[in-house]
């Protein structure tokens, strides 16, 4: 019943509408129009406020059987750089940009599917239950338009984000992250003069670095230092540097463990170099922050023996997975709203080499349907 014309048609649309993280509003206007006729209420509230951007999130109404608790079905409108004036290609059944830009399936091939669901919701009169669309902004930037949404907004308890890749699985579990920086200050001099009387915070900060453990730390954790600020010219003693960096573990007692051993050693490490100046340098000012909690939904949970049951009612399986990465999904677990995060079939996200397969989405758009025709019964 999935028309793959006219959803190859709404994605090719979608994605030639720039919406890079907080410029989100010349979409959510646009989607605005195209849910009207579906709708019985659409708000956007106040979360651009919060992140600098030009609108809030979309949270969306679909009427149907009051009788059913409602679906929550969710997506994000922003997308990454450079994501400004995108233009797909299509051959032979997979879009792809046209290799200097990103295409923007992460996420606007699970908006081109929920309105294709929608289409055929309302083209078949099929019964449901009644629907709550999310559209969030910010989701990659920090997942800031989820945790400044209006939960006062939302009725349902459970549901689905549209937000990985693989099609034929249902990702349940995602880790919790917790964001750190650490901040070397030493003391201004002129490198070639009087280097003798500077601290070189870079070169402190090295060797606290150089203690740290990245990458993959066990089969649960992982940790990054992905930044660094520092200096302002090659012939000055550079008094302050900047490292950012986060640890994500799926346990957060590991987490927590983790996080806090990484601070200690980089403050250890950075003490060890102080002398007796009136100053107190060099000095590691550290600062953490819980990014997201994690998302862990049992196997047995009913959001997954929904899927799960629709996808043998369309004669596939569907595979329980963990993500590395964290996704609204996190953000609306924290909420009290349990929501598993569905695959639409995009590939090389971030990057522009990325594609999707008609195909894939189609697979995405048929599971989705027979999810929101079955759920309640």
């Amino acid at each position: 019943m999935i028309n793959p014309d006219r959803l190859a048609g709404q994605f090719t649309e979608l994605v030639t509408i720039d919406s890079v993280s907080r410029q989100e509003g010349r979409l959510c206007r646009h989607l605005r129009s195209l849910l009207d006729p579906f709708a019985s209420q659409q708000d956007v509230d106040s979360a651009g406020d919060a992140t600098g951007g030009d609108c809030g999130n979309l949270i969306v109404r679909i009427p149907g059987d009051d009788s059913l608790p409602p679906i929550l079905l969710s997506a994000h409108m922003d997308t990454v750089e450079p994501g400004r004036s995108i233009k797909p290609r299509f051959k032979d059944g997979v879009f792809s940009s046209a290799g200097d830009t990103i295409l923007g399936a992460d996420d606007k091939s699970a908006i081109a599917i929920l309105l294709e669901v929608l289409h055929v919701l309302d083209e078949q009169n099929i019964p449901h239950a009644p629907m709550e669309l999310v559209f969030t902004v910010c989701e990659e930037v920090g997942l800031l338009g989820a945790k400044h949404l209006d939960y006062g907004k939302l009725g349902a308890g459970m549901g689905y984000a549209l937000d990985t890749h693989n099609p034929d699985c249902i990702v349940t579990r995602a880790p919790a992250a917790d964001k750190l920086s650490f901040t070397v200050l030493g003391r201004e001099a002129h490198a070639g003069s009087s280097p003798e009387k500077g601290i070189n915070a870079i070169s402190i900060a090295s060797k606290a670095v150089a203690r740290l453990p990245v990458g993959r730390l066990d089969d649960l954790t992982t940790c990054n230092l992905g930044l660094i600020h520092g200096g302002v010219a090659t012939n000055v003693v550079p008094n302050r540097v900047l490292i950012e960096g986060e640890v994500r573990s799926h346990d957060p007692e590991r987490l927590e463990e983790v996080t806090r051993q990484l601070a200690d050693t980089f403050r250890e490490t950075v003490d060890t170099y102080r002398g007796r100046q009136k100053d107190d340098l060099p000095r590691a000012e550290i600062k953490i922050e819980r990014d997201f909690d994690n998302l862990h939904i049992s196997d047995d949970h009913l959001l997954v023996n929904r899927a799960r049951e629709a996808a043998r009612n369309l004669g596939r399986d569907l595979e329980v997975a963990r993500s590395g990465g964290g996704s609204d999904a996190n953000i609306f677990a924290a909420h009290g709203i349990q929501v598993a995060v569905l695959g639409t079939g995009m590939e090389n996200v971030h990057s522009v080499r990325e594609t999707i397969r008609l195909a894939d989405m189609v697979k995405a758009a048929e599971l989705v349907l027979e999810i929101v025709r079955n759920w309640g019964k």
